[in-house]
């Protein structure tokens, strides 16, 4: 089993990420006509599939369901002081069965072209986080806990000419924020592929 010190910066940069993504969705991206449908933490929160397959890659599956987890418990403090509670829950459930997801996916695809594993994963995994994240955040079916602390309903409609009408404005920002999700996960491929020989595998490293 891995030490824990030896998988601290691991834990240390999944926290930022997450906590900073919690942070950066409240506010939209405000730039190219794209603030309605696009907010700041579609940037930031792919980089936790990066640290994920990294750790993945490194010490196997065992201790990046480690770091998930310290990673979740630290972000969700963080993000009850930086965000709002609805967030910090929504945030939470979506990260954990994303973040797992990707570890299970990384695994089988391992022996595979070193892009695929990495890629293939983080598709997956932001198609589930996504989902939950913006529907459990701000879809007016979840509003009950908008009341219990104080919140407004976030569930306002927004026409997206190419789905054929009005759809509710988390909906818009949903599909914005996992376009953005695919283009920075492409895009985290330039990282994995650079840390490939500094991070190489320990031995049985697939089997933990």
């Amino acid at each position: 089993m891995t030490s824990t010190h030896r998988i601290l910066p691991f834990v240390a940069a999944m926290a930022a990420v997450v906590a900073a993504s919690n942070f950066l969705v409240q506010y939209p991206f405000a730039h190219f006509g794209l603030g309605e449908i696009l907010t700041w933490g579609a940037f930031t929160y792919p980089v936790a599939f990066l640290v994920n397959d990294l750790t993945n890659r490194r010490f196997g599956p065992r201790a990046a369901r480690r770091v998930v987890l310290a990673g979740f418990v630290i972000a969700v403090v963080l993000s009850v002081w930086l965000a709002t509670p609805r967030i910090a829950i929504a945030s939470g459930t979506a990260f954990l069965a994303a973040q797992f997801l990707d570890v299970s996916v990384f695994e089988r695809l391992r022996g595979n072209a070193w892009w695929q594993a990495p890629f293939i994963s983080t598709l997956i995994g932001s198609v589930l986080d996504t989902v939950l994240f913006f529907g459990l955040a701000f879809s007016a079916a979840f509003s009950g806990i908008d009341a219990v602390f104080g919140m407004e309903d976030g569930s306002l409609g927004f026409p997206v000419a190419f789905l054929g009408g009005e759809v509710p404005l988390w909906v818009s920002l949903a599909i914005g924020d996992f376009c953005v999700k695919i283009l920075i996960g492409l895009a985290m491929l330039v990282p994995y592929g650079a840390l490939l020989s500094v991070l190489r595998p320990e031995p049985h490293a697939a089997s933990r």
